[in-house]
């Protein structure tokens, strides 16, 4: 345990492992980003957006639920076996895209995808949050976030570029073979388990764990707690319009003429501001407190919607609601994780950052069902505008909820 540190700049090799690894888990949710709603449409002749956006249910179901388990899972066999599993997973996804005889193919690799962003993507995040300790908490998970969300972003943007050149299944099939075998490789070799972190912060919190089991950890998260209600809802509704983005907004600009091109830059921009601002903004919430962010950044989203509502599918008010919505999301996205980490023990952390992560990505669900049913059942503009006041709803929500303050950290222990 003497060797054992918390702090950024003491775990900074292992942090920045971390860091590019979480680049490479975006990234495979990035190949999909630009075309697969068009492959959906293009390649299968499916004419239903609710069909089409059954691989985004799918996705977000899948991840919600590993979440949840991955939580309690990680205190039971460790960070590291998590984050390999997690990986392993992934290995059929390129196979199943690259030679999908049927749209149901297509469903069943982004149910694998949501199992490999549930335990990847999550251990990554709960072992720099044991890594840092409480001081930069917020600055670390915006570091995390940019990685994750510039992978997404730097992805979707060249799978759709070469999809205008060569076939777009055959893009994303190729990228994420590659993808896979540098994550297994890294997560095997390169990556070390942070239990002895997490028993540092704990003795040093001086106070035992109240959340020793799933059950407990997810009625307190999501009914007792007033801070984490708050940040379950609002990361619900931050995912709900998130699959709005993924799903329906290149149908939107392809139904209004838009090219493959124009596309994949509208498709990256939101990522691309939302990955690089959360580098200011999650430092930002050290400094200011969490809870302007999050209002702030959910009234931010909801008027980004508005605009692309009110562009009507053209290409450049397209491409300013995606930057703002990318501001608004970079605002949020780190801010809340780290909310929920301020307010739980360091042995309760995995379990509760978990269920705060399963409703967060059960906004996947919600978002795609109301956008496909809504766009099939009215138009798609209908579907934006609906998302568009849930989205200022829940940030009046969190404005209107008690917050407690930050609690000042303890000393670094050694």
């Amino acid at each position: 345990m003497a060797d054992v540190h918390l702090g950024l700049r003491e775990n900074a090799g292992q942090f920045a492992i971390l860091v590019g690894l979480n680049a490479l888990v975006g990234s495979m949710v990035g190949l999909e980003r630009s075309v697969v709603p068009l492959v959906g449409k293009e390649d299968f002749g499916l004419t239903s957006t609710a069909a089409i956006l059954a691989f985004v249910v799918a996705f977000g179901a899948a991840k919600a639920l590993t979440n949840l388990a991955a939580g309690d899972l990680a205190e039971r066999l460790g960070r590291k076996r998590l984050l390999v599993a997690g990986w392993l997973v992934a290995i059929p996804v390129p196979f199943l895209i690259g030679l999908a005889p049927s749209w149901a193919f297509v469903v069943a690799a982004n149910l694998l995808l949501g199992v490999n962003q549930g335990l990847a993507w999550s251990m990554t995040v709960v072992m720099k949050i044991d890594l840092v300790g409480p001081r930069r908490r917020g600055f670390a998970l915006g570091l995390n976030e940019a990685a994750g969300y510039l992978g997404v972003a730097a992805a979707a943007f060249v799978t759709g570029t070469l999809a205008a050149t060569y076939a777009p299944r055959t893009v994303v099939w190729i990228g994420a073979a590659a993808i896979v075998a540098a994550g297994v490789l890294i997560s095997i070799f390169a990556v070390r388990d942070t239990g002895a972190h997490v028993d540092l912060e704990q003795r040093a919190q001086g106070a035992e764990p109240e959340h020793a089991s799933l059950r407990s950890a997810f009625v307190h998260a999501t009914i007792r707690d007033p801070v984490l209600r708050a940040c379950s809802q609002a990361g619900l509704v931050n995912n709900l319009n998130d699959a709005l983005a993924w799903g329906l907004a290149p149908l939107y600009l392809a139904a209004h003429g838009a090219s493959v091109r124009e596309i994949a830059v509208v498709a990256a921009a939101y990522p691309v501001v939302w990955g690089a601002g959360q580098l200011l903004t999650g430092w930002a919430s050290d400094h200011i407190g969490r809870k302007p962010l999050i209002v702030g950044g959910m009234l931010l989203q909801a008027f980004a919607l508005g605009v692309l509502v009110a562009g009507n599918g053209d290409f450049a008010p397209s491409l300013v609601a995606a930057l703002l919505l990318g501001a608004g999301t970079a605002m949020v996205y780190p801010t809340l994780i780290a909310a929920v980490s301020d307010v739980v023990q360091p042995r309760d952390r995995a379990r509760v950052v978990g269920v705060y992560r399963f409703w967060r990505d059960f906004g996947f669900v919600v978002g795609a069902l109301i956008a496909g049913f809504a766009a099939d059942a009215a138009s798609p503009r209908a579907a934006i505008a609906i998302v568009a006041v849930l989205t200022a709803v829940s940030g009046l929500v969190v404005a209107a909820g008690r917050w407690q303050p930050r609690p000042a950290p303890a000393p670094h222990p050694t």
